[in-house]
């Protein structure tokens, strides 16, 4: 079980994270794209259509489809998902949206590493 507390301390620690409204609930955003939401007990993670369904598949009552689930976002059940797996989710979902720059800083990598250095993203 992740707190809600807990949920936004780990949002939070992901590189340049920051927290604003969204539709009066607590949104958590990299360079101004969303990678999280909160709506009391349940996250609301960008993830890749793949992780999305492969998690719904493995675990329903944790995890959900919502009306933006075409665009990878997955409800997550705070009371059903442990804050270490919560932490793997919202990493996932920061990557999803965060530059490639910046990823790849967090990550290690350069460009001269990267498999194509053509895609990454000026910033």
């Amino acid at each position: 079980m992740t707190g809600v507390a807990q949920a936004r301390k780990i949002a939070l620690s992901m590189p340049k994270a920051e927290e604003h409204p969204h539709h009066g609930h607590p949104s958590f955003r990299v360079k101004n794209k969303i990678f999280a939401t909160l709506y009391g007990s349940r996250a609301v993670v960008k993830l890749s259509i793949a992780d999305q369904t492969a998690l719904v598949q493995m675990d329903p009552k944790a995890f959900s489809l919502n009306a933006w689930s075409h665009q990878g976002w997955t409800n997550a059940d705070l009371k059903r998902v442990s804050a270490a797996r919560f932490r793997t989710l919202v990493a996932s979902a920061w990557r999803n949206v965060a530059p490639k720059r910046l990823v790849m800083s967090r990550e290690g990598t350069t460009r001269k590493t990267c498999k194509n250095p053509a895609r990454v993203r000026r910033d």
